[in-house]
């Protein structure tokens, strides 16, 4: 059985809420200085009130929490307004099933069925070892496929998805 490894505890954030509190009740002058000390340099004078406050709770989150990760910045990266990138990260989410160590997959192909063990370090089939589920499906069928679509592990794009 494998061992569970269990972090260290999330910050507390009370402080944070305090501190976040704080910053809402500031005025844009009061909330243009603390720019200032944060980021050394001067806000853009055109930066409205509610902005000035939106970034500097955040950053107060990153200090405390950590920024996002590297995935999920060039998703926000490549997005061109918040709706679609909620789109894409929703698609992406329901097309790829999550498979865990342990998991049978199974396929029937040409009459015969097929099954593939789900291991930490890839996939099992016929007693060997493999790093992908495409590679399998190569082996199976001798095309190429797409592995987790093979499986039935991916949902077919649905119509509105297309147009």
């Amino acid at each position: 059985m494998p061992r569970v490894t269990i972090g260290p505890a999330l910050p507390d954030s009370r402080p944070l809420d305090v501190e976040i509190a704080r910053l809402r009740d500031l005025d844009i002058g009061d909330l243009q200085a603390r720019w200032h000390t944060v980021f050394r340099r001067r806000p853009s004078p055109h930066l409205p009130r509610h902005l000035l406050f939106r970034v500097l709770a955040y950053r107060l989150q990153v200090e405390r929490f950590g920024d996002l990760d590297g995935e999920s910045q060039r998703l926000l990266d490549g997005a061109g307004t918040p709706e679609d990138a909620g789109k894409r990260a929703a698609e992406a989410n329901r097309l790829t099933a999550d498979v865990r160590p342990g998991t049978m997959l199974a396929r029937e192909w040409n009459g015969r069925m097929q099954r593939v063990a789900v291991l930490a370090a890839g996939f099992a089939w016929n007693g060997k070892t493999y790093p992908s589920l495409s590679k399998i499906a190569l082996a199976i069928t001798g095309t190429r496929w797409n592995g987790p679509r093979f499986f039935g592990l991916r949902d077919k794009p649905s119509k509105e998805a297309q147009s």
